[in-house]
């Protein structure tokens, strides 16, 4: 392995892969790089949003299980590699106020338990690059900020000496990315649709869009020609996708035209990063046939945008 590139993404829920940089995933894997998406929960809490099976009663009998095998068949759609980190789903809460998390939850879960399971995951697949969510979470579900939170201690733990020696040998990959939530795209597509003669789904989206909360794009991948295999991974997750609902409401060669590519958001790296890379891997170099790189001492981090450094 130490003569392949390895890309981590790490997720909340089944499903969340195949929504959020699925297409990028998917082409690096087809040309040659390892990828493993890590599901930090089994998403037991979710509710069934497909309105074709909410009445099904064998879905309601085992959620947890129907869920397990429709992230197999998005994996294998994906091509990636796939492992579960084994915490439980928190549920998203509803309410004003909002009721109690329900215990052991992931969100309630201890931190130095949560980031040593996925430390143990670093260390075992030895990325050079990982993604996972900005603090907001991309969206405010407690398990999508925990995810933040578990990532970017465990992206800092894993090349620690001193960090958990019990949970395998030390291993600093070299950039964390934030899956971008790019309103210029979004607004993008409402433009489109509206050229098209049709109706849009992000008008109003895109008016309570507060601008205070805009992100810096660093990285733009080049996925166009994965974006079936995208929407496929995402549709064998048939209990959390209508089929007909707004995910699908631009045709793909409109698509591609328009924004034919996946974003992201550099947060930590131990490389340059030069605005606006269109690789997820530039400026590694030989750390994917040099391990070296990613393993030695004294590393220090020469981006960090979470506060807007450069250095």
């Amino acid at each position: 392995m130490a003569d392949r590139l390895r890309l981590m993404a790490v997720h909340a829920h089944p499903d969340d892969e195949s929504s959020k940089g699925a297409a990028t995933m998917a082409k690096y894997a087809a040309n040659g790089v390892d990828v493993l998406v890590v599901s930090c929960t089994g998403g037991e809490r979710g509710d069934v949003l497909n309105p074709n099976l909410k009445d099904d009663v064998h879905i309601a009998r085992d959620l947890p299980r129907v869920r397990r095998v429709e992230m197999k068949r998005a994996q294998e759609i994906l091509g990636v590699q796939h492992t579960w980190l084994g915490f439980v789903d928190s549920g998203l809460p509803e309410g004003d106020p909002l009721p109690p998390l329900p215990d052991g939850c992931f969100a309630l879960e201890p931190l130095d338990v949560t980031t040593e399971a996925l430390v143990r995951e670093i260390r075992r697949f030895r990325p050079h690059v990982m993604t996972t969510y900005d603090e907001n979470g991309g969206y405010p579900h407690p398990d999508h900020i925990m995810t933040h939170t578990v990532s970017m201690s465990a992206f800092a733990a894993a090349g620690d000496l001193t960090a958990f020696p019990h949970a395998g040998s030390p291993w600093q990959p070299l950039k964390i990315y934030y899956n971008s939530h790019n309103r210029a795209k979004y607004a993008a597509f409402h433009e489109a649709l509206l050229a098209m003669g049709e109706e849009s789904p992000y008008e109003e989206w895109l008016k309570d869009w507060d601008p205070a909360k805009a992100r810096t794009v660093t990285t733009r991948v080049h996925c166009a020609d994965y974006f079936d295999r995208r929407d496929q991974a995402l549709l064998a997750h048939a209990t959390q996708i209508d089929p007909d609902g707004s995910w699908f409401r631009i045709p793909k060669d409109v698509q591609a035209q328009v924004w034919p590519t996946e974003d992201f958001e550099a947060a930590i790296s131990y490389v340059p990063v030069e605005p606006i890379e269109d690789d997820l891997f530039a400026g590694i170099g030989d750390a994917a046939t040099g391990d070296e790189l990613a393993t030695r001492p004294g590393l220090e981090v020469v981006y960090d945008g979470r506060v807007g450094a450069n250095a």
